[in-house]
């Protein structure tokens, strides 16, 4: 359960951020087929969570968490070679690679260790987007 109750009852900071590290998490609701992908942006310093967003591998995606990490004024952003990145990041302020990486590429062993439904190989998943969607989001 959320702490706070009413939006207004929620604080919120913005804070200028010089790079960022963008990763994607794969899971799955029911079976493999209906895939589903946390996005994340962190802070590359500080190891924040910057952003989320939950739904396929694809732009649709991508997109609307580019555009939730513009107010911060990311000038850099460190990624794996997904083709996503390298469309839609310019090379000027795009690094791919694992490199730069390291706090990000951490979160996903992270929930592997810990919920077992993340687990590479398991016979446990989510059987709703809604369980799928908690589990990522506030155990996470």
């Amino acid at each position: 359960m959320c702490p706070y109750s009413h939006p207004e009852d929620v604080a919120v900071e913005i804070h200028k951020v010089d790079e960022s590290e963008i990763d994607e998490l794969w899971s799955f609701v029911k079976r493999k087929e209906q895939q589903r992908w946390l996005w994340h942006a962190i802070d590359h310093q500080t190891g924040v969570v910057l952003a989320y967003g939950c739904g396929t591998r694809e732009a649709d995606v991508f997109l609307p968490l580019q555009t939730s990490l513009r107010p911060l004024g990311s000038a850099r952003f460190y990624t794996d070679h997904a083709g996503v990145y390298e469309r839609h990041l310019s090379p000027e302020t795009h690094d791919g690679g694992k490199q730069h990486t390291h706090k990000i590429e951490r979160t996903p062993l992270t929930l592997r260790t810990r919920i077992k439904r993340f687990a590479r190989k398991t016979i446990c998943f989510s059987k709703s987007n809604m369980i799928d969607t908690f589990n990522i989001c506030y155990v996470a």
